[in-house]
């Protein structure tokens, strides 16, 4: 099978198409013929040696999210069975076939683009806004509300109740309305911002856009506890919490509920995706660092 593979640090360049055996599943696992895979900041970081989890071994074949048909079970799968079209995360997806332990059921109203575009973006969010344990009624800053992570927070916490103040560049201002935040801008001033439309505080921020944000959560909060960054790594010497994606249970239940509801349309994508062809892989990992438009960049295959 055609996969993408790197051997070394470095630029998009260092990205390269290989041919390597169609791998088989193990216990728990299943293959999907894959149809969509996108691009997340974590591939691009990773490919450069900027985020490391321990020495690299070489060769490396990047991705972590699909979309796609089942083409295989491994023992001691029940859940699904070859032929479903399923979505859900995945290891060395950028390629015609991978490996995975969690998907979900794809609903035949959404794209594969628009499947692939969803699971890490649901993953995040949702780990996010667990690690604040945002309640009911309670007000929470999402900074960065119209970006794929940002977009789905808003509109899982507005669903369980929470009031949500979404930051956002002056052009995707009514982005961020119509996801059910209060929009604002991000940059200087944004305390005082916030401040105006939330005169009874700010119960947790989650900041998922970085701009330099977290002094002004810190000023809002009152001090470090219930703000979360996915981005910002002045978090560890302001002693507030930095999450990676990576780690934990996969929230495979959460992520059909709702890819049902994109597909019904009671939640939106943050924007419409940039696709490139699988062996397109390092133009499309240079289009995602440029950080343009608010939708993502997914890999066609097939």
């Amino acid at each position: 099978m055609r996969a993408i593979a790197y051997n070394e640090h470095g630029g998009p360049e260092v990205l390269q198409v290989v041919d390597i055996p169609i791998p088989e599943p193990r216990a728990g696992q299943v293959r999907v013929a894959v149809r969509a895979t996108a691009v997340n900041p974590a591939d691009w970081k990773i490919r450069s040696g900027a985020l490391s989890f321990g020495e690299p071994v070489f060769p490396q074949y990047p991705g972590g999210e699909i979309a796609g048909v089942v083409d295989a079970v491994g023992p001691e799968v029940t859940e699904v069975a070859v032929g479903d079209e399923v979505l859900g995360w995945a290891v060395a997806a950028y390629a015609e076939y991978a490996i995975s332990t969690a998907v979900a059921a794809k609903p035949p109203e959404l794209s594969w683009v628009d499947a692939a575009s969803l699971p890490v973006a649901v993953s995040t969010a949702a780990k996010a806004l667990a690690a604040l344990k945002l309640q009911p009624d309670e007000t929470v800053l999402i900074n960065g509300a119209a970006g794929a992570v940002g977009s789905m927070a808003v509109q899982l916490a507005v669903a369980d109740g929470a009031t949500v103040i979404g930051t956002a560049s002056a052009a995707n201002q009514d982005i961020v309305r119509e996801l059910g935040a209060i929009p604002t801008t991000y940059g200087d001033g944004v305390s005082g911002r916030v401040r105006a439309l939330a005169p009874d505080g700010i119960d947790a921020v989650f900041d998922a856009a970085g701009h330099g944000v977290l002094p002004a959560a810190v000023e809002l909060r009152g001090g470090t506890d219930r703000i979360v960054t996915i981005v910002d790594p002045a978090a560890l010497e302001l002693g507030i919490t930095f999450l990676t994606g990576g780690g934990g249970p996969r929230p495979t239940e959460l992520l059909h509920q709702v890819a049902e509801r994109v597909a019904s349309g009671a939640f939106r994508l943050s924007g419409p995706a940039r696709t490139f062809r699988l062996e397109e892989a390092a133009a499309a990992q240079e289009e995602s660092e440029k950080g343009r438009g608010p939708g993502k960049v997914v890999l066609t295959v097939g």
